[in-house]
Formats: structure tokens, sequence, C-alpha cells
């Protein structure tokens, strides 16, 4: 992970063991009073210190619990972090392209079910880019999740039922469609569009319906 940022203004690199350049391992102790975000359990759980690994790799301080450089060099480390762009986009697929982010089940048990739901589907689409990705000889991070997702919903409402030939023709149809490359990607974290002046609704829709129809709108 990246350090954060008060820890990386006051990171001396001369301190702790020095493995190379902008490279060594510290060691952190255990706080001797718990922090208040930590349960009792979880403090008494927590070993009295750790060894971390902090580096500095394209103009970014990373923190890991690697410390032999030879096991993982920093340029493979730095390799591994530009990776979890992937996390965002599989976070970002199920709950906008699927459409999770809202949940309308009303009680928490059917919430977990709607939710081992959403994660079902989503293993099945990934289920079909790995196939398809075995078939066309490609790597499945190139396969379009979306395309994927939109031509198996349109498969699935035409063909009654599929056989092994039409599998194999949806595998390809899936295949075609490839994302593009684009290292080092970065987005920030901002709404492009405007949001509407709309007050949150804090009470039930009825209530303020009736309140509407009472006194209009504020």
């Amino acid at each position: 992970m990246e350090q954060y940022r008060a820890r990386r203004r006051s990171i001396d690199f001369r301190s702790g063991q020095k493995l190379g350049s902008k490279d060594h391992v510290i060691k952190l102790d255990k706080p001797h009073k718990r922090p208040h975000r930590m349960s009792i359990e979880d403090y008494e759980q927590a070993p009295g210190s750790v060894f971390i690994r902090e580096f500095k790799a394209g103009g970014k301080i990373m923190v890991t619990t690697i410390a032999c450089p030879k096991y993982a060099p920093k340029v493979e480390l730095k390799r591994l972090y530009k990776s979890r762009w992937h996390v965002e986009l599989d976070i970002r697929h199920i709950k906008d392209t699927m459409g999770m982010g809202v949940l309308s089940c009303k009680t928490p048990e059917m919430v977990v079910k709607e939710m081992w739901v959403y994660f079902l589907v989503y293993n099945l689409i990934r289920f079909l880019m790995l196939k398809s990705a075995l078939l066309a000889d490609i790597s499945p991070r190139t396969i379009s999740f979306k395309h994927c997702m939109q031509l198996w919903l349109s498969w699935c409402q035409q063909a009654a039922m599929p056989d092994r030939e039409q599998n194999e023709i949806l595998f390809i149809l899936i295949a075609q469609q490839t994302v593009g490359k684009r290292p080092g990607r970065t987005e920030p974290r901002a709404l492009k569009r405007r949001v509407k002046p709309y007050p949150l609704l804090k009470q039930h829709r009825h209530l303020a319906r009736a309140e509407v129809l009472n006194n209009g709108h504020p």
C-alpha cells in the first residue's frame, strides 16, 4: 500500500535496517494506550511489534510486510502495486455495472441474500470471461466485463436451449471485445456532473408526501 500523508512527512530512510537507496525495514511497537477505534479483543490479540518495509519507487513511498529485497525487489513491488487498480475496477463493476450500488430489500437477512446473488452472478460472468480467454489464448483481464455481461443477457433471452456449438460461438463473441491498455491510469475521486440541489429524504416517503400536500414544497 502507499504510505499515508501524515506518516510520509516524518519518514527517515536513515533509520532502521537499510536495504538500499530509500529502502529500509523499521520496527513499529504496539501503542501502550488502546486506540478508540479498536476493540479490547483486537487490541489484546495484536502483536507487541511488527516489522515493515518502507521504500520509494516511482515518486511514491510504499509500505509492505515483504522485507526481503532479493525475493521482492522494488521494481517488482511497484509493478504489483499498479495491479491494484483492478480492485477499483472490480468493485465498480459490482456496484455500478451490475447495479448493486442501491439495494432494494428491506430486512438485513434479505439484504445479505441479495448481495450474495450479485456475487454469484459476478463470478458467473468472470467464469465466462475465463472460458473465452482460454479459447482465444489471451489474458482474462483484456476482456471487457460490461460487454460480456450485456452479451450474456442478450444471449439468454434469445437462445432457448444452447448447445455446445452455440456456447463456443458465445465465447468467441465475448473475446472479440477487449479493453484498451492504459498503464499508470489515475482518476480523481470527484463527481464530474453537478449534483441536483435537492435535500436528502430523511423521513418515510408517505410522511414527506403528506407534508407537501399540507404545506407545499419548501
